[in-house]
């Protein structure tokens, strides 16, 4: 019987830990949450869809993972898609769909590889929360957008309990330096009965 991580995937790691941790869930990652109705890439992917009017331009999928997220954007249009992860082996999984121009392996806390505004749209699908990308993480990828750019994410219910992360938004919209576009709770794995927010801001 193959090991379940989803169970696991929720509890305080480090970045190093993190990285170990999708690593060795990275081979039989897609058919846990497949199995378990995984539902935000494609509730992401349309929110962003309906604001973005031209899909040819470059998007960045932060924590892209084995490529879910990717393959939504590309559904529901977007063209020119640039990923980046913590796990080598999540990439090699997402490298054999054929759907991003580059994939890129960084450190947990590392600069992101490109200049602000070199992106019109960011994408962090599942990725900012327990177990995963701390709250600042949010703060790094709205100062990689240009003013005008746009970022969409989710909170699952883990996220939204710990004040940090909601928090970590409220700081750019209570100053006006971005504005919210979005946000919509829904579901995001109904087989273990759990949902997210999904929000969608703009970069002002």
């Amino acid at each position: 019987m193959a090991e379940r991580f989803l169970d696991k995937v929720y509890s305080a790691r480090d970045g190093t830990s993190a990285r170990k941790f999708y690593d060795k869930w990275s081979a039989s990652y897609e058919a846990e949450v497949a199995e378990n109705g995984y539902a935000t890439p494609g509730r992401c992917a349309a929110a962003l869809a309906d604001r973005v009017a031209d899909k040819t331009a470059p998007l960045l999928d932060f924590g892209c993972g084995t490529g879910l997220s990717g393959l939504a954007l590309k559904r529901v249009g977007f063209e020119t898609i640039d990923g980046v992860d913590l796990s080598a082996e999540m990439l090699a999984q997402a490298r054999q769909k054929g759907i991003y121009r580059s994939l890129t392996h960084i450190e947990a806390g590392a600069p992101l590889p490109h200049s602000p505004g070199e992106y019109q749209a960011i994408s962090a699908i599942g990725v900012i929360g327990a177990g995963a990308a701390p709250a600042s993480i949010f703060h790094l990828l709205m100062k990689g957008l240009g003013a005008g750019g746009k970022m969409v994410f989710s909170f699952n219910d883990h996220a939204l309990h710990d004040p940090i992360y909601e928090a970590a938004l409220c700081e750019w919209l209570d100053c006006g330096a971005a504005r919210l576009l979005f946000r919509e709770h829904g579901p995001h794995l109904p087989g273990i009965d759990l949902k997210a927010t999904v929000y969608l801001v703009e970069k002002l």
